[in-house]
């Protein structure tokens, strides 16, 4: 036996809502997921294995500017260097300008990309060789040379644009990445669905034959494992059918025939004898046992027979709780959902006679306090949402380890609960109607004392 399920933190129930639940979605973002991480890590490697290639390259460029630079003003005569270095300025594009004791210099930014490539500039053209990310700042790729190694006063600076340091978004290849990623994805998600679907319909299947409908075939036609699946609870959803129909036969049929010979009973009993108290007595009996038939074609009938409407719970309720003018009730304004009125309405009736039975109050009539209370609540959130529609009584209680062996058919807790007699099958016909909706009947205790007689109907969206 369980009580009701207990509060989560609000931050559970959150992530409660956002996590799917069904094995379709929960597997295709796990796939996705590890897809994810094998693109991003993938990128990453690209990102980080292509720093060390640019930087020697970018150095190899750098080093062909200042030897060609070089070797074209040591052939110029020095009055005509800075004419030539115009004329490079305009040509090529390369700038050279004197180099001046007054200069301010931005170093290098220290990381991978700039030590490798000062590195490799610096085991090129010298040790000596100072270079800058920007000179009096001017920003660019500077790198100091000597037009003649004798005369050291004699320095220039050659500048490279800076944007040839920096590193070019590769848009192509982040693009056949993410066409990549989007054929894997949508591999994954036919994978994944080529084994959830006929998952989700087999749940539902059982689920179904758990609420005692008949759900139509599943198809085997899929792989064997699924297959095999879907022919076992083909099987079993027939074999329970079978069964249910041979047992409401069979009960249905004791029950109609005696209630012939009881109705013949009742009736000479009412003309054979002259002993009023005797006859009530003897009537009350045949009564009793049309009751109990009653209770044996209700259990036959099961819950298939209807078909859920919209329905509000409030008027089912308070429609029952009319015939037992004892009883307090107490309704909570719910919205309508769908409901199997009748079977609904049996299933509240039965709990009120066990009620009124175990409570001491055996008159209709009596309107005198007995402890009988209908109560209608609507409980948690999200998909924890559930209607709740509750009978207490102040009886004897019963036992909470044998709550559950009472919903059984034919047993009943006469010891627990007075010793009244009864089919046992009350509390059956309302554990049946409750998981005809889904929901569960659950047998407390009641504070102060008594039984809690609790129906749960989850509201579905």
């Amino acid at each position: 036996m369980s009580g009701p399920a207990p509060s989560l933190p609000r931050w559970r129930l959150y992530w409660a809502q956002l996590w799917p639940r069904t094995l379709l979605w929960r597997t295709f973002l796990l796939i996705a997921l590890v897809l994810i991480l094998a693109v991003t890590s993938w990128a990453l490697l690209l990102r980080y294995s292509e720093r060390e290639p640019r930087a020697r390259q970018l150095a190899e460029l750098t080093t062909s500017v200042v030897n060609l630079t070089r070797s074209a003003l040591l052939h110029a005569a020095p009055s005509e260097r800075l004419a030539l270095l115009d004329d490079l300025a305009l040509r090529e594009g390369i700038r050279v300008v004197p180099a001046d004791e007054s200069d301010d210099l931005t170093p290098l930014p220290d990381n991978f990309f700039f030590n490798t490539y000062a590195n490799q500039v610096r085991l090129e053209l010298g040790f000596s060789t100072r270079i800058a990310i920007a000179l009096n700042g001017e920003d660019g790729l500077w790198t100091s040379f000597h037009v003649a190694a004798d005369d050291p006063e004699d320095e220039y600076w050659v500048v490279l644009p800076e944007e040839r340091a920096r590193r070019r978004t590769p848009w192509e290849w982040l693009g056949w990445g993410a066409l990549a990623l989007t054929f894997a994805l949508a591999g994954a998600w036919s994978i994944v669905a080529r084994v959830g679907r006929p998952l989700a319909d087999m749940a539902r299947a059982c689920v179904a034959v758990g609420r005692g409908e008949r759900p139509a075939p599943l198809t085997d036609d899929g792989p064997l494992e699924l297959a095999v699946l879907a022919q076992a609870i083909n099987r079993m959803s027939a074999d329970l059918a079978t069964v249910e129909d041979e047992r409401a036969q069979v009960l249905a049929g004791i029950s109609h025939d005696l209630r012939t010979p009881l109705a013949r009973l009742r009736l000479a009993l009412e003309m054979s004898t002259s002993d009023d108290g005797l006859k009530s007595g003897m009537v009350a009996d045949v009564e009793t046992m049309d009751g109990l038939l009653s209770q044996f074609l209700d259990y036959a009938r099961g819950v298939r027979e209807e078909t859920p409407v919209q329905s509000d719970p409030g008027e089912i309720v308070a429609a029952v709780a009319r015939r037992f003018p004892e009883a307090d009730v107490e309704l909570a304004t719910v919205a309508p959902l769908p409901l199997k009125r009748r079977v609904l309405e049996r299933a509240l009736t039965n709990l009120g006679e066990n009620a009124r039975r175990y409570a001491g109050s055996t008159d209709p009539a009596d309107t005198a306090p007995a402890g009988l209370t209908f109560r209608l609540s609507e409980e948690g959130s999200g998909r924890q949402r559930q209607v709740v529609l509750e009978v207490l009584d102040r009886g004897p209680g019963i036992d909470p380890a044998l709550a559950e062996t009472l919903k059984r058919p034919f047993m009943r807790g006469d010891a627990a609960r007075g010793g009244v007699s009864g089919t046992g099958l009350g509390l059956a016909i309302v554990d049946a109607a409750a998981r005809a909706h889904g929901g569960r009947l659950d047998l407390l205790p009641r504070e102060g004392g008594g039984l809690r007689a609790r129906i749960s109907l989850p509201r579905r969206a």
